[in-house]
């Protein structure tokens, strides 16, 4: 397949490292998927204000209370298209661990999940090779964070006047919520709390770019490999922050996802209209650094007086991390720069 060897052989150096942080920024900025706003407002008539986001709930995530008023389980759906063709089974265990990863920075405990193949051409020699990949890396990602896999469908197509359509992937994903004192739910809303609380990023630097929407849109790229990614490692970032929740060391837990740290960032602070101030990583470039979407990566806000404790922590793991910056009161920051105010700045997306 043509799109699969260009793909392969994407070189990140093809790509001229951007010198103006902000203009590329407010270009990024009018893509839709990135905005802080349709984050937190899918399928609503109107645009919400922070203001009107009550309570500690992220609205990122589904809290379902069952009818007995004590148990709760949280749900998330995660779908990928991306070079499914290219490698099947490393798509598969992407995409099961991406939605493993933003419940468990919510404070669930994953334990099920479906999946629904869609768009296999059953008249295509590739169909089988696909379908048996994305089987695989159902399996092993389920296996690595002890799932149970509920149901598994394919939907085959053969329909030439339907057109050409790239075979996609859903993963719905089921998890638990303990419940503390009270009966109130043990959660972890990926919104920062308050000013002058350190961030901190866990997880590898890289500069990878892949199939990121800063290539795809900014660059218009839409021939990369997937990102880089480990399984065993993903699994040891996710037990670490269950265990940072469930000792109360972090106040906020947000995955590095759509649209790379940047928009991780925006996104976290845009609730409650706090900012960030941040260095990046001197060895990495600056766009891998703020857009790219490598897995395994997750961003946490702490209070100062458990900086130690935390830090203790991560380091008994062995995981990666650094402090990235801290909280501010609206002003965002990279590298002593001022981008401007996030109410603002949302405001104009």
């Amino acid at each position: 397949m043509e799109q699969d060897v260009n793909a392969k052989e994407f070189d990140i150096n093809q790509i001229p490292e951007p010198e103006n942080i902000s203009e590329l920024i407010y270009n990024l900025m009018v893509n839709p998927n990135l905005s802080p706003i349709n984050y937190f407002n899918d399928f609503a008539d109107t645009t919400p204000e922070p203001k009107d986001l009550k309570g500690d709930q992220s609205l990122d995530s589904s809290i379902i209370e069952l009818e007995d008023g004590t148990r709760l389980v949280s749900m998330t759906t995660h779908a990928m298209h991306h070079h499914l063709e290219l490698d099947p089974q490393k798509a598969a265990e992407i995409l099961v661990s991406r939605a493993a990863r933003k419940m468990v920075c919510f404070g669930a405990k994953p334990i099920a999940l479906n999946a629904m193949l869609y768009h296999i051409n059953y008249g295509d020699p590739n169909g089988n090779y696909i379908a048996s990949g994305a089987k695989a890396g159902i399996e092993a990602a389920a296996d690595a964070f002890k799932l149970q896999v509920v149901d598994r469908k394919i939907r085959f197509d053969n329909f030439e006047a339907h057109g050409s359509q790239q075979p996609t992937l859903i993963i719905n994903l089921m998890g638990t919520i303990a419940v503390g004192k009270k009966n109130v739910p043990k959660t972890m809303d990926p919104s920062f709390k308050n000013k002058g609380n350190n961030i901190f990023y866990i997880g590898k630097t890289t500069d990878d770019i892949a199939t990121s929407d800063y290539l795809e849109f900014y660059h218009d790229v839409t021939n990369s490999p997937l990102p880089e990614f480990d399984l065993q490692f993903e699994v040891k970032v996710q037990e670490a922050i269950k265990q940072m929740i469930e000792e109360n060391l972090i106040q906020s837990a947000s995955p590095v996802s759509k649209g790379g740290l940047f928009f991780t960032l925006l996104r976290a602070g845009w609730k409650n209209e706090l900012g960030f101030d941040i260095t990046t990583a001197a060895e990495t470039r600056i766009d891998s650094f703020l857009f790219g979407e490598a897995m395994g990566r997750i961003i946490v806000g702490v209070d100062p007086d458990l900086e130690d404790e935390f830090v203790d922590l991560m380091y008994d793991s062995k995981i990666p991390f650094f402090t990235l910056g801290h909280v501010t009161k609206g002003e965002i920051r990279i590298d002593d720069e001022s981008f401007g105010y996030i109410d603002k700045m949302s405001g104009s997306l």
